[in-house]
């Protein structure tokens, strides 16, 4: 288990597609990463969390915070996003949870949460595959939990602005408008602060940026997305973490091998400690070769429900670099599967 979480408008390392990185910048960037890593002590969502304090100097005064991962139907990836909405909700005000992918109050869960009427586990049947799962429950389960202990200061879900299920105009450019758009809304509506849970595809901050494939047989797809404008409406106000992994087993019984020598997580793992954070990089470091080297486009897996191992290097977020795409990010030696319900 590895993670990695760093700070600033220069986040985590990474090489670009059809670019070298010598060994002596290799070396550095290692040094570097251990120099300012901080052990991550479990993924467990009720352990306690003083190995994710180090957090406060990242989240600061942020309105929106996004846990964006690069596969949904993992276990661990999903830990750590509780997590940090435990460390975000009990430590630092924040009283929104949007779930991306689908619309809570349909389901029930927002009326769950606040009033404990229902049951979640089959309000959470009709659900897009990868929120059935026994770790988003356990979110669900920790919020109703959260207002049964503060019943007069509320988490919520957000909820989007319209409930229907037809496509907005323009494809996946118009859903990620969209989804910016209910969370711009829901902040000025309700005035929480919000974590947002969901895919690294969505919430980085993309300028634009490419998914591929997006969706499977489908040529790549370059444009906004969801993060890059939240960041444009709250500016240092959004905070994009993102959380990747380097191989492991999804719970639709795919084995995801170790990555290419050229994505970013085949350098992210290239670290000896178990598991770590950095954080604290609001400036990055000083000019040169790790300062390149986060400021370099590359590419990050992106693993969809359509992710087919034997194209293994097909399955990416390009178009950017770390340091453009998040404040801070997670990385993860070994995933294994997320527990459907």
């Amino acid at each position: 288990m590895r993670l990695l979480i760093t700070r600033g408008n220069s986040p985590a390392p990474v090489v670009g597609r059809g670019s070298t990185m010598s060994e002596q910048q290799h070396e550095q960037v290692r040094r570097w990463i251990e120099e300012y890593a901080h052990p991550l002590d479990t993924y467990d969502p009720a352990a306690p969390l003083d190995d994710l304090r180090s957090l406060a100097p990242l989240i600061g005064e942020a309105q929106v915070v996004a846990v964006g991962v690069s596969a949904r139907e993992a276990r661990e990836p999903a830990a750590l996003q509780h997590r940090v909405v435990r460390l975000l909700v009990e430590e630092h005000g924040f009283r929104s949870v949007a779930l991306e992918g689908d619309d809570p109050a349909r389901l029930g869960l927002d009326t769950y949460v606040r009033t404990g009427e229902g049951d979640p586990r089959a309000m959470l049947g009709p659900a897009r595959s990868f929120l059935r799962t026994e770790e988003v429950l356990t979110l669900v389960e920790w919020m109703r939990a959260y207002n049964a202990r503060f019943p007069d200061d509320p988490v919520r879900f957000m909820t989007p602005a319209l409930t229907t299920s037809a496509l907005p105009p323009g494809g996946l450019a118009g859903i990620e408008r969209r989804l910016a758009e209910d969370t711009i809304r829901w902040h000025a509506e309700s005035g929480h602060r919000t974590v947002y849970w969901g895919g690294i595809g969505h919430t980085a901050v993309g300028s634009p940026r490419t998914v591929s494939p997006a969706p499977a047989a489908s040529p790549p797809l370059t444009h906004r997305n969801a993060g890059s404008y939240v960041r444009e409406h709250f500016g240092t106000g959004y905070v994009s973490l993102g959380v990747t992994f380097h191989h492991g087993r999804l719970s639709y019984s795919a084995s995801v091998p170790v990555p290419p020598p050229d994505f970013a997580e085949s350098v992210l793992d290239a670290v000896a400690p178990a598991a770590y954070y950095v954080t604290d990089l609001r400036t990055g470091p000083p000019p040169g070769p790790v300062r390149d080297w986060l400021h370099t486009p590359t590419r990050t897996r992106l693993v969809g429900p359509a992710y087919d191992p034997t194209d293994d290097q097909d399955h990416h977020l390009s178009g950017g670099a770390l340091a453009d795409w998040f404040d801070a990010l997670v990385h993860v030696r070994e995933v294994t599967p997320a527990q459907l319900l």
